[in-house]
């Protein structure tokens, strides 16, 4: 397709995300970067750089028309930039508008739908803590979407070429569905610093300590994603060894009484979760 006939891309906000999408879309040859702004003139410069396309504008204002407008700024500043958007001279009524967030819905775009453009979020369900590596290797990448279907009509395509696979999610419940992420790669980290804690605690050293984690991680996660959670639960509980629970439950609660209260709800919700797991009668 002559570069002159595809649909021109625009960014507002383009950090980690914004910078993925931008190079994925763009050497995929099935948009036409034109322009990225950023808070810094030095943010704007790198994610230009990093994508590979692109010319720099200094506020949304100074923004040309663009037929397709991604929003990938932080949760809090997508509604204020949309407004912004909206009031500059370049925004078209039947433009594209959307966002990454996986938290917000598509009425963080109100104001452009109200101006008649087509909005939607489209949410990669995935950590974009390494960039270049993500977009190294986007192809595969979930995406939660919700919004107008004539946006989703119009951007699908285009996901569809960068080997993104969108699921359809209820707006009403979006606040949930991004806890579920939030559950499954937060919260996991932060259970894995618990873990060390409590390996040096008993006397292992840090590197040690993940060493010993490795295999534990690595070969729970596998079968969790083979045979789901209730059948891959293992351990004190799922044993019935309610005198384990309640031993390593008073040890933590004694040394620090936050983890032996998190251990306490953590077990709570795993007894429930084996119980699922037992053989039905």
């Amino acid at each position: 397709m002559h570069p002159s006939t595809l649909p021109t891309l625009t960014i507002i906000g383009a950090g980690h995300v914004g910078q993925v999408l931008g190079k994925c879309l763009s050497e995929a040859g099935v948009v036409q970067m034109q322009q990225i702004v950023n808070r810094s003139t030095a943010s704007t410069n790198a994610a230009i750089a990093f994508i590979g396309a692109g010319q720099a504008a200094s506020v949304i204002d100074e923004l040309a028309s663009a037929d397709i407008y991604l929003i990938s700024t932080p949760d809090d500043q997508i509604a204020a930039c949309c407004q912004a958007l909206v009031r500059s001279s370049g925004f078209q009524t039947n433009s594209v508008v959307f966002h990454c967030s996986g938290a917000l819905t598509s009425e963080a775009l109100q104001p452009a739908h109200e101006a008649g453009a087509v909005v939607a979020s489209v949410h990669p369900i995935r950590s974009f803590a390494q960039p270049a590596q993500v977009a190294a290797h986007f192809s595969g990448t979930w995406c939660g979407v919700e919004g107008d279907a004539k946006a989703l009509a119009s951007i699908g395509p285009l996901f569809d070429a960068i080997g993104a696979q969108f699921v359809a999610i209820q707006a009403e419940h979006k606040t949930l569905y991004h806890a579920a992420a939030v559950f499954a790669c937060n919260y996991f980290v932060t259970l894995q610093d618990v873990a060390l804690a409590a390996y040096e605690k008993a006397g292992i050293a840090p590197e040690i300590g993940l060493q010993l984690l490795a295999p534990l991680v690595r070969e729970t996660l596998d079968n969790v994603l083979q045979r789901g959670p209730a059948a891959a639960l293992s351990g004190p509980i799922a044993r019935g060894d309610v005198r384990t629970v309640a031993r390593q439950q008073q040890a933590l609660t004694a040394w620090r009484a936050d983890y032996g209260q998190l251990y306490a709800q953590l077990a709570e919700v795993t007894a429930g979760l084996a119980a699922r797991g037992k053989p039905k009668a």
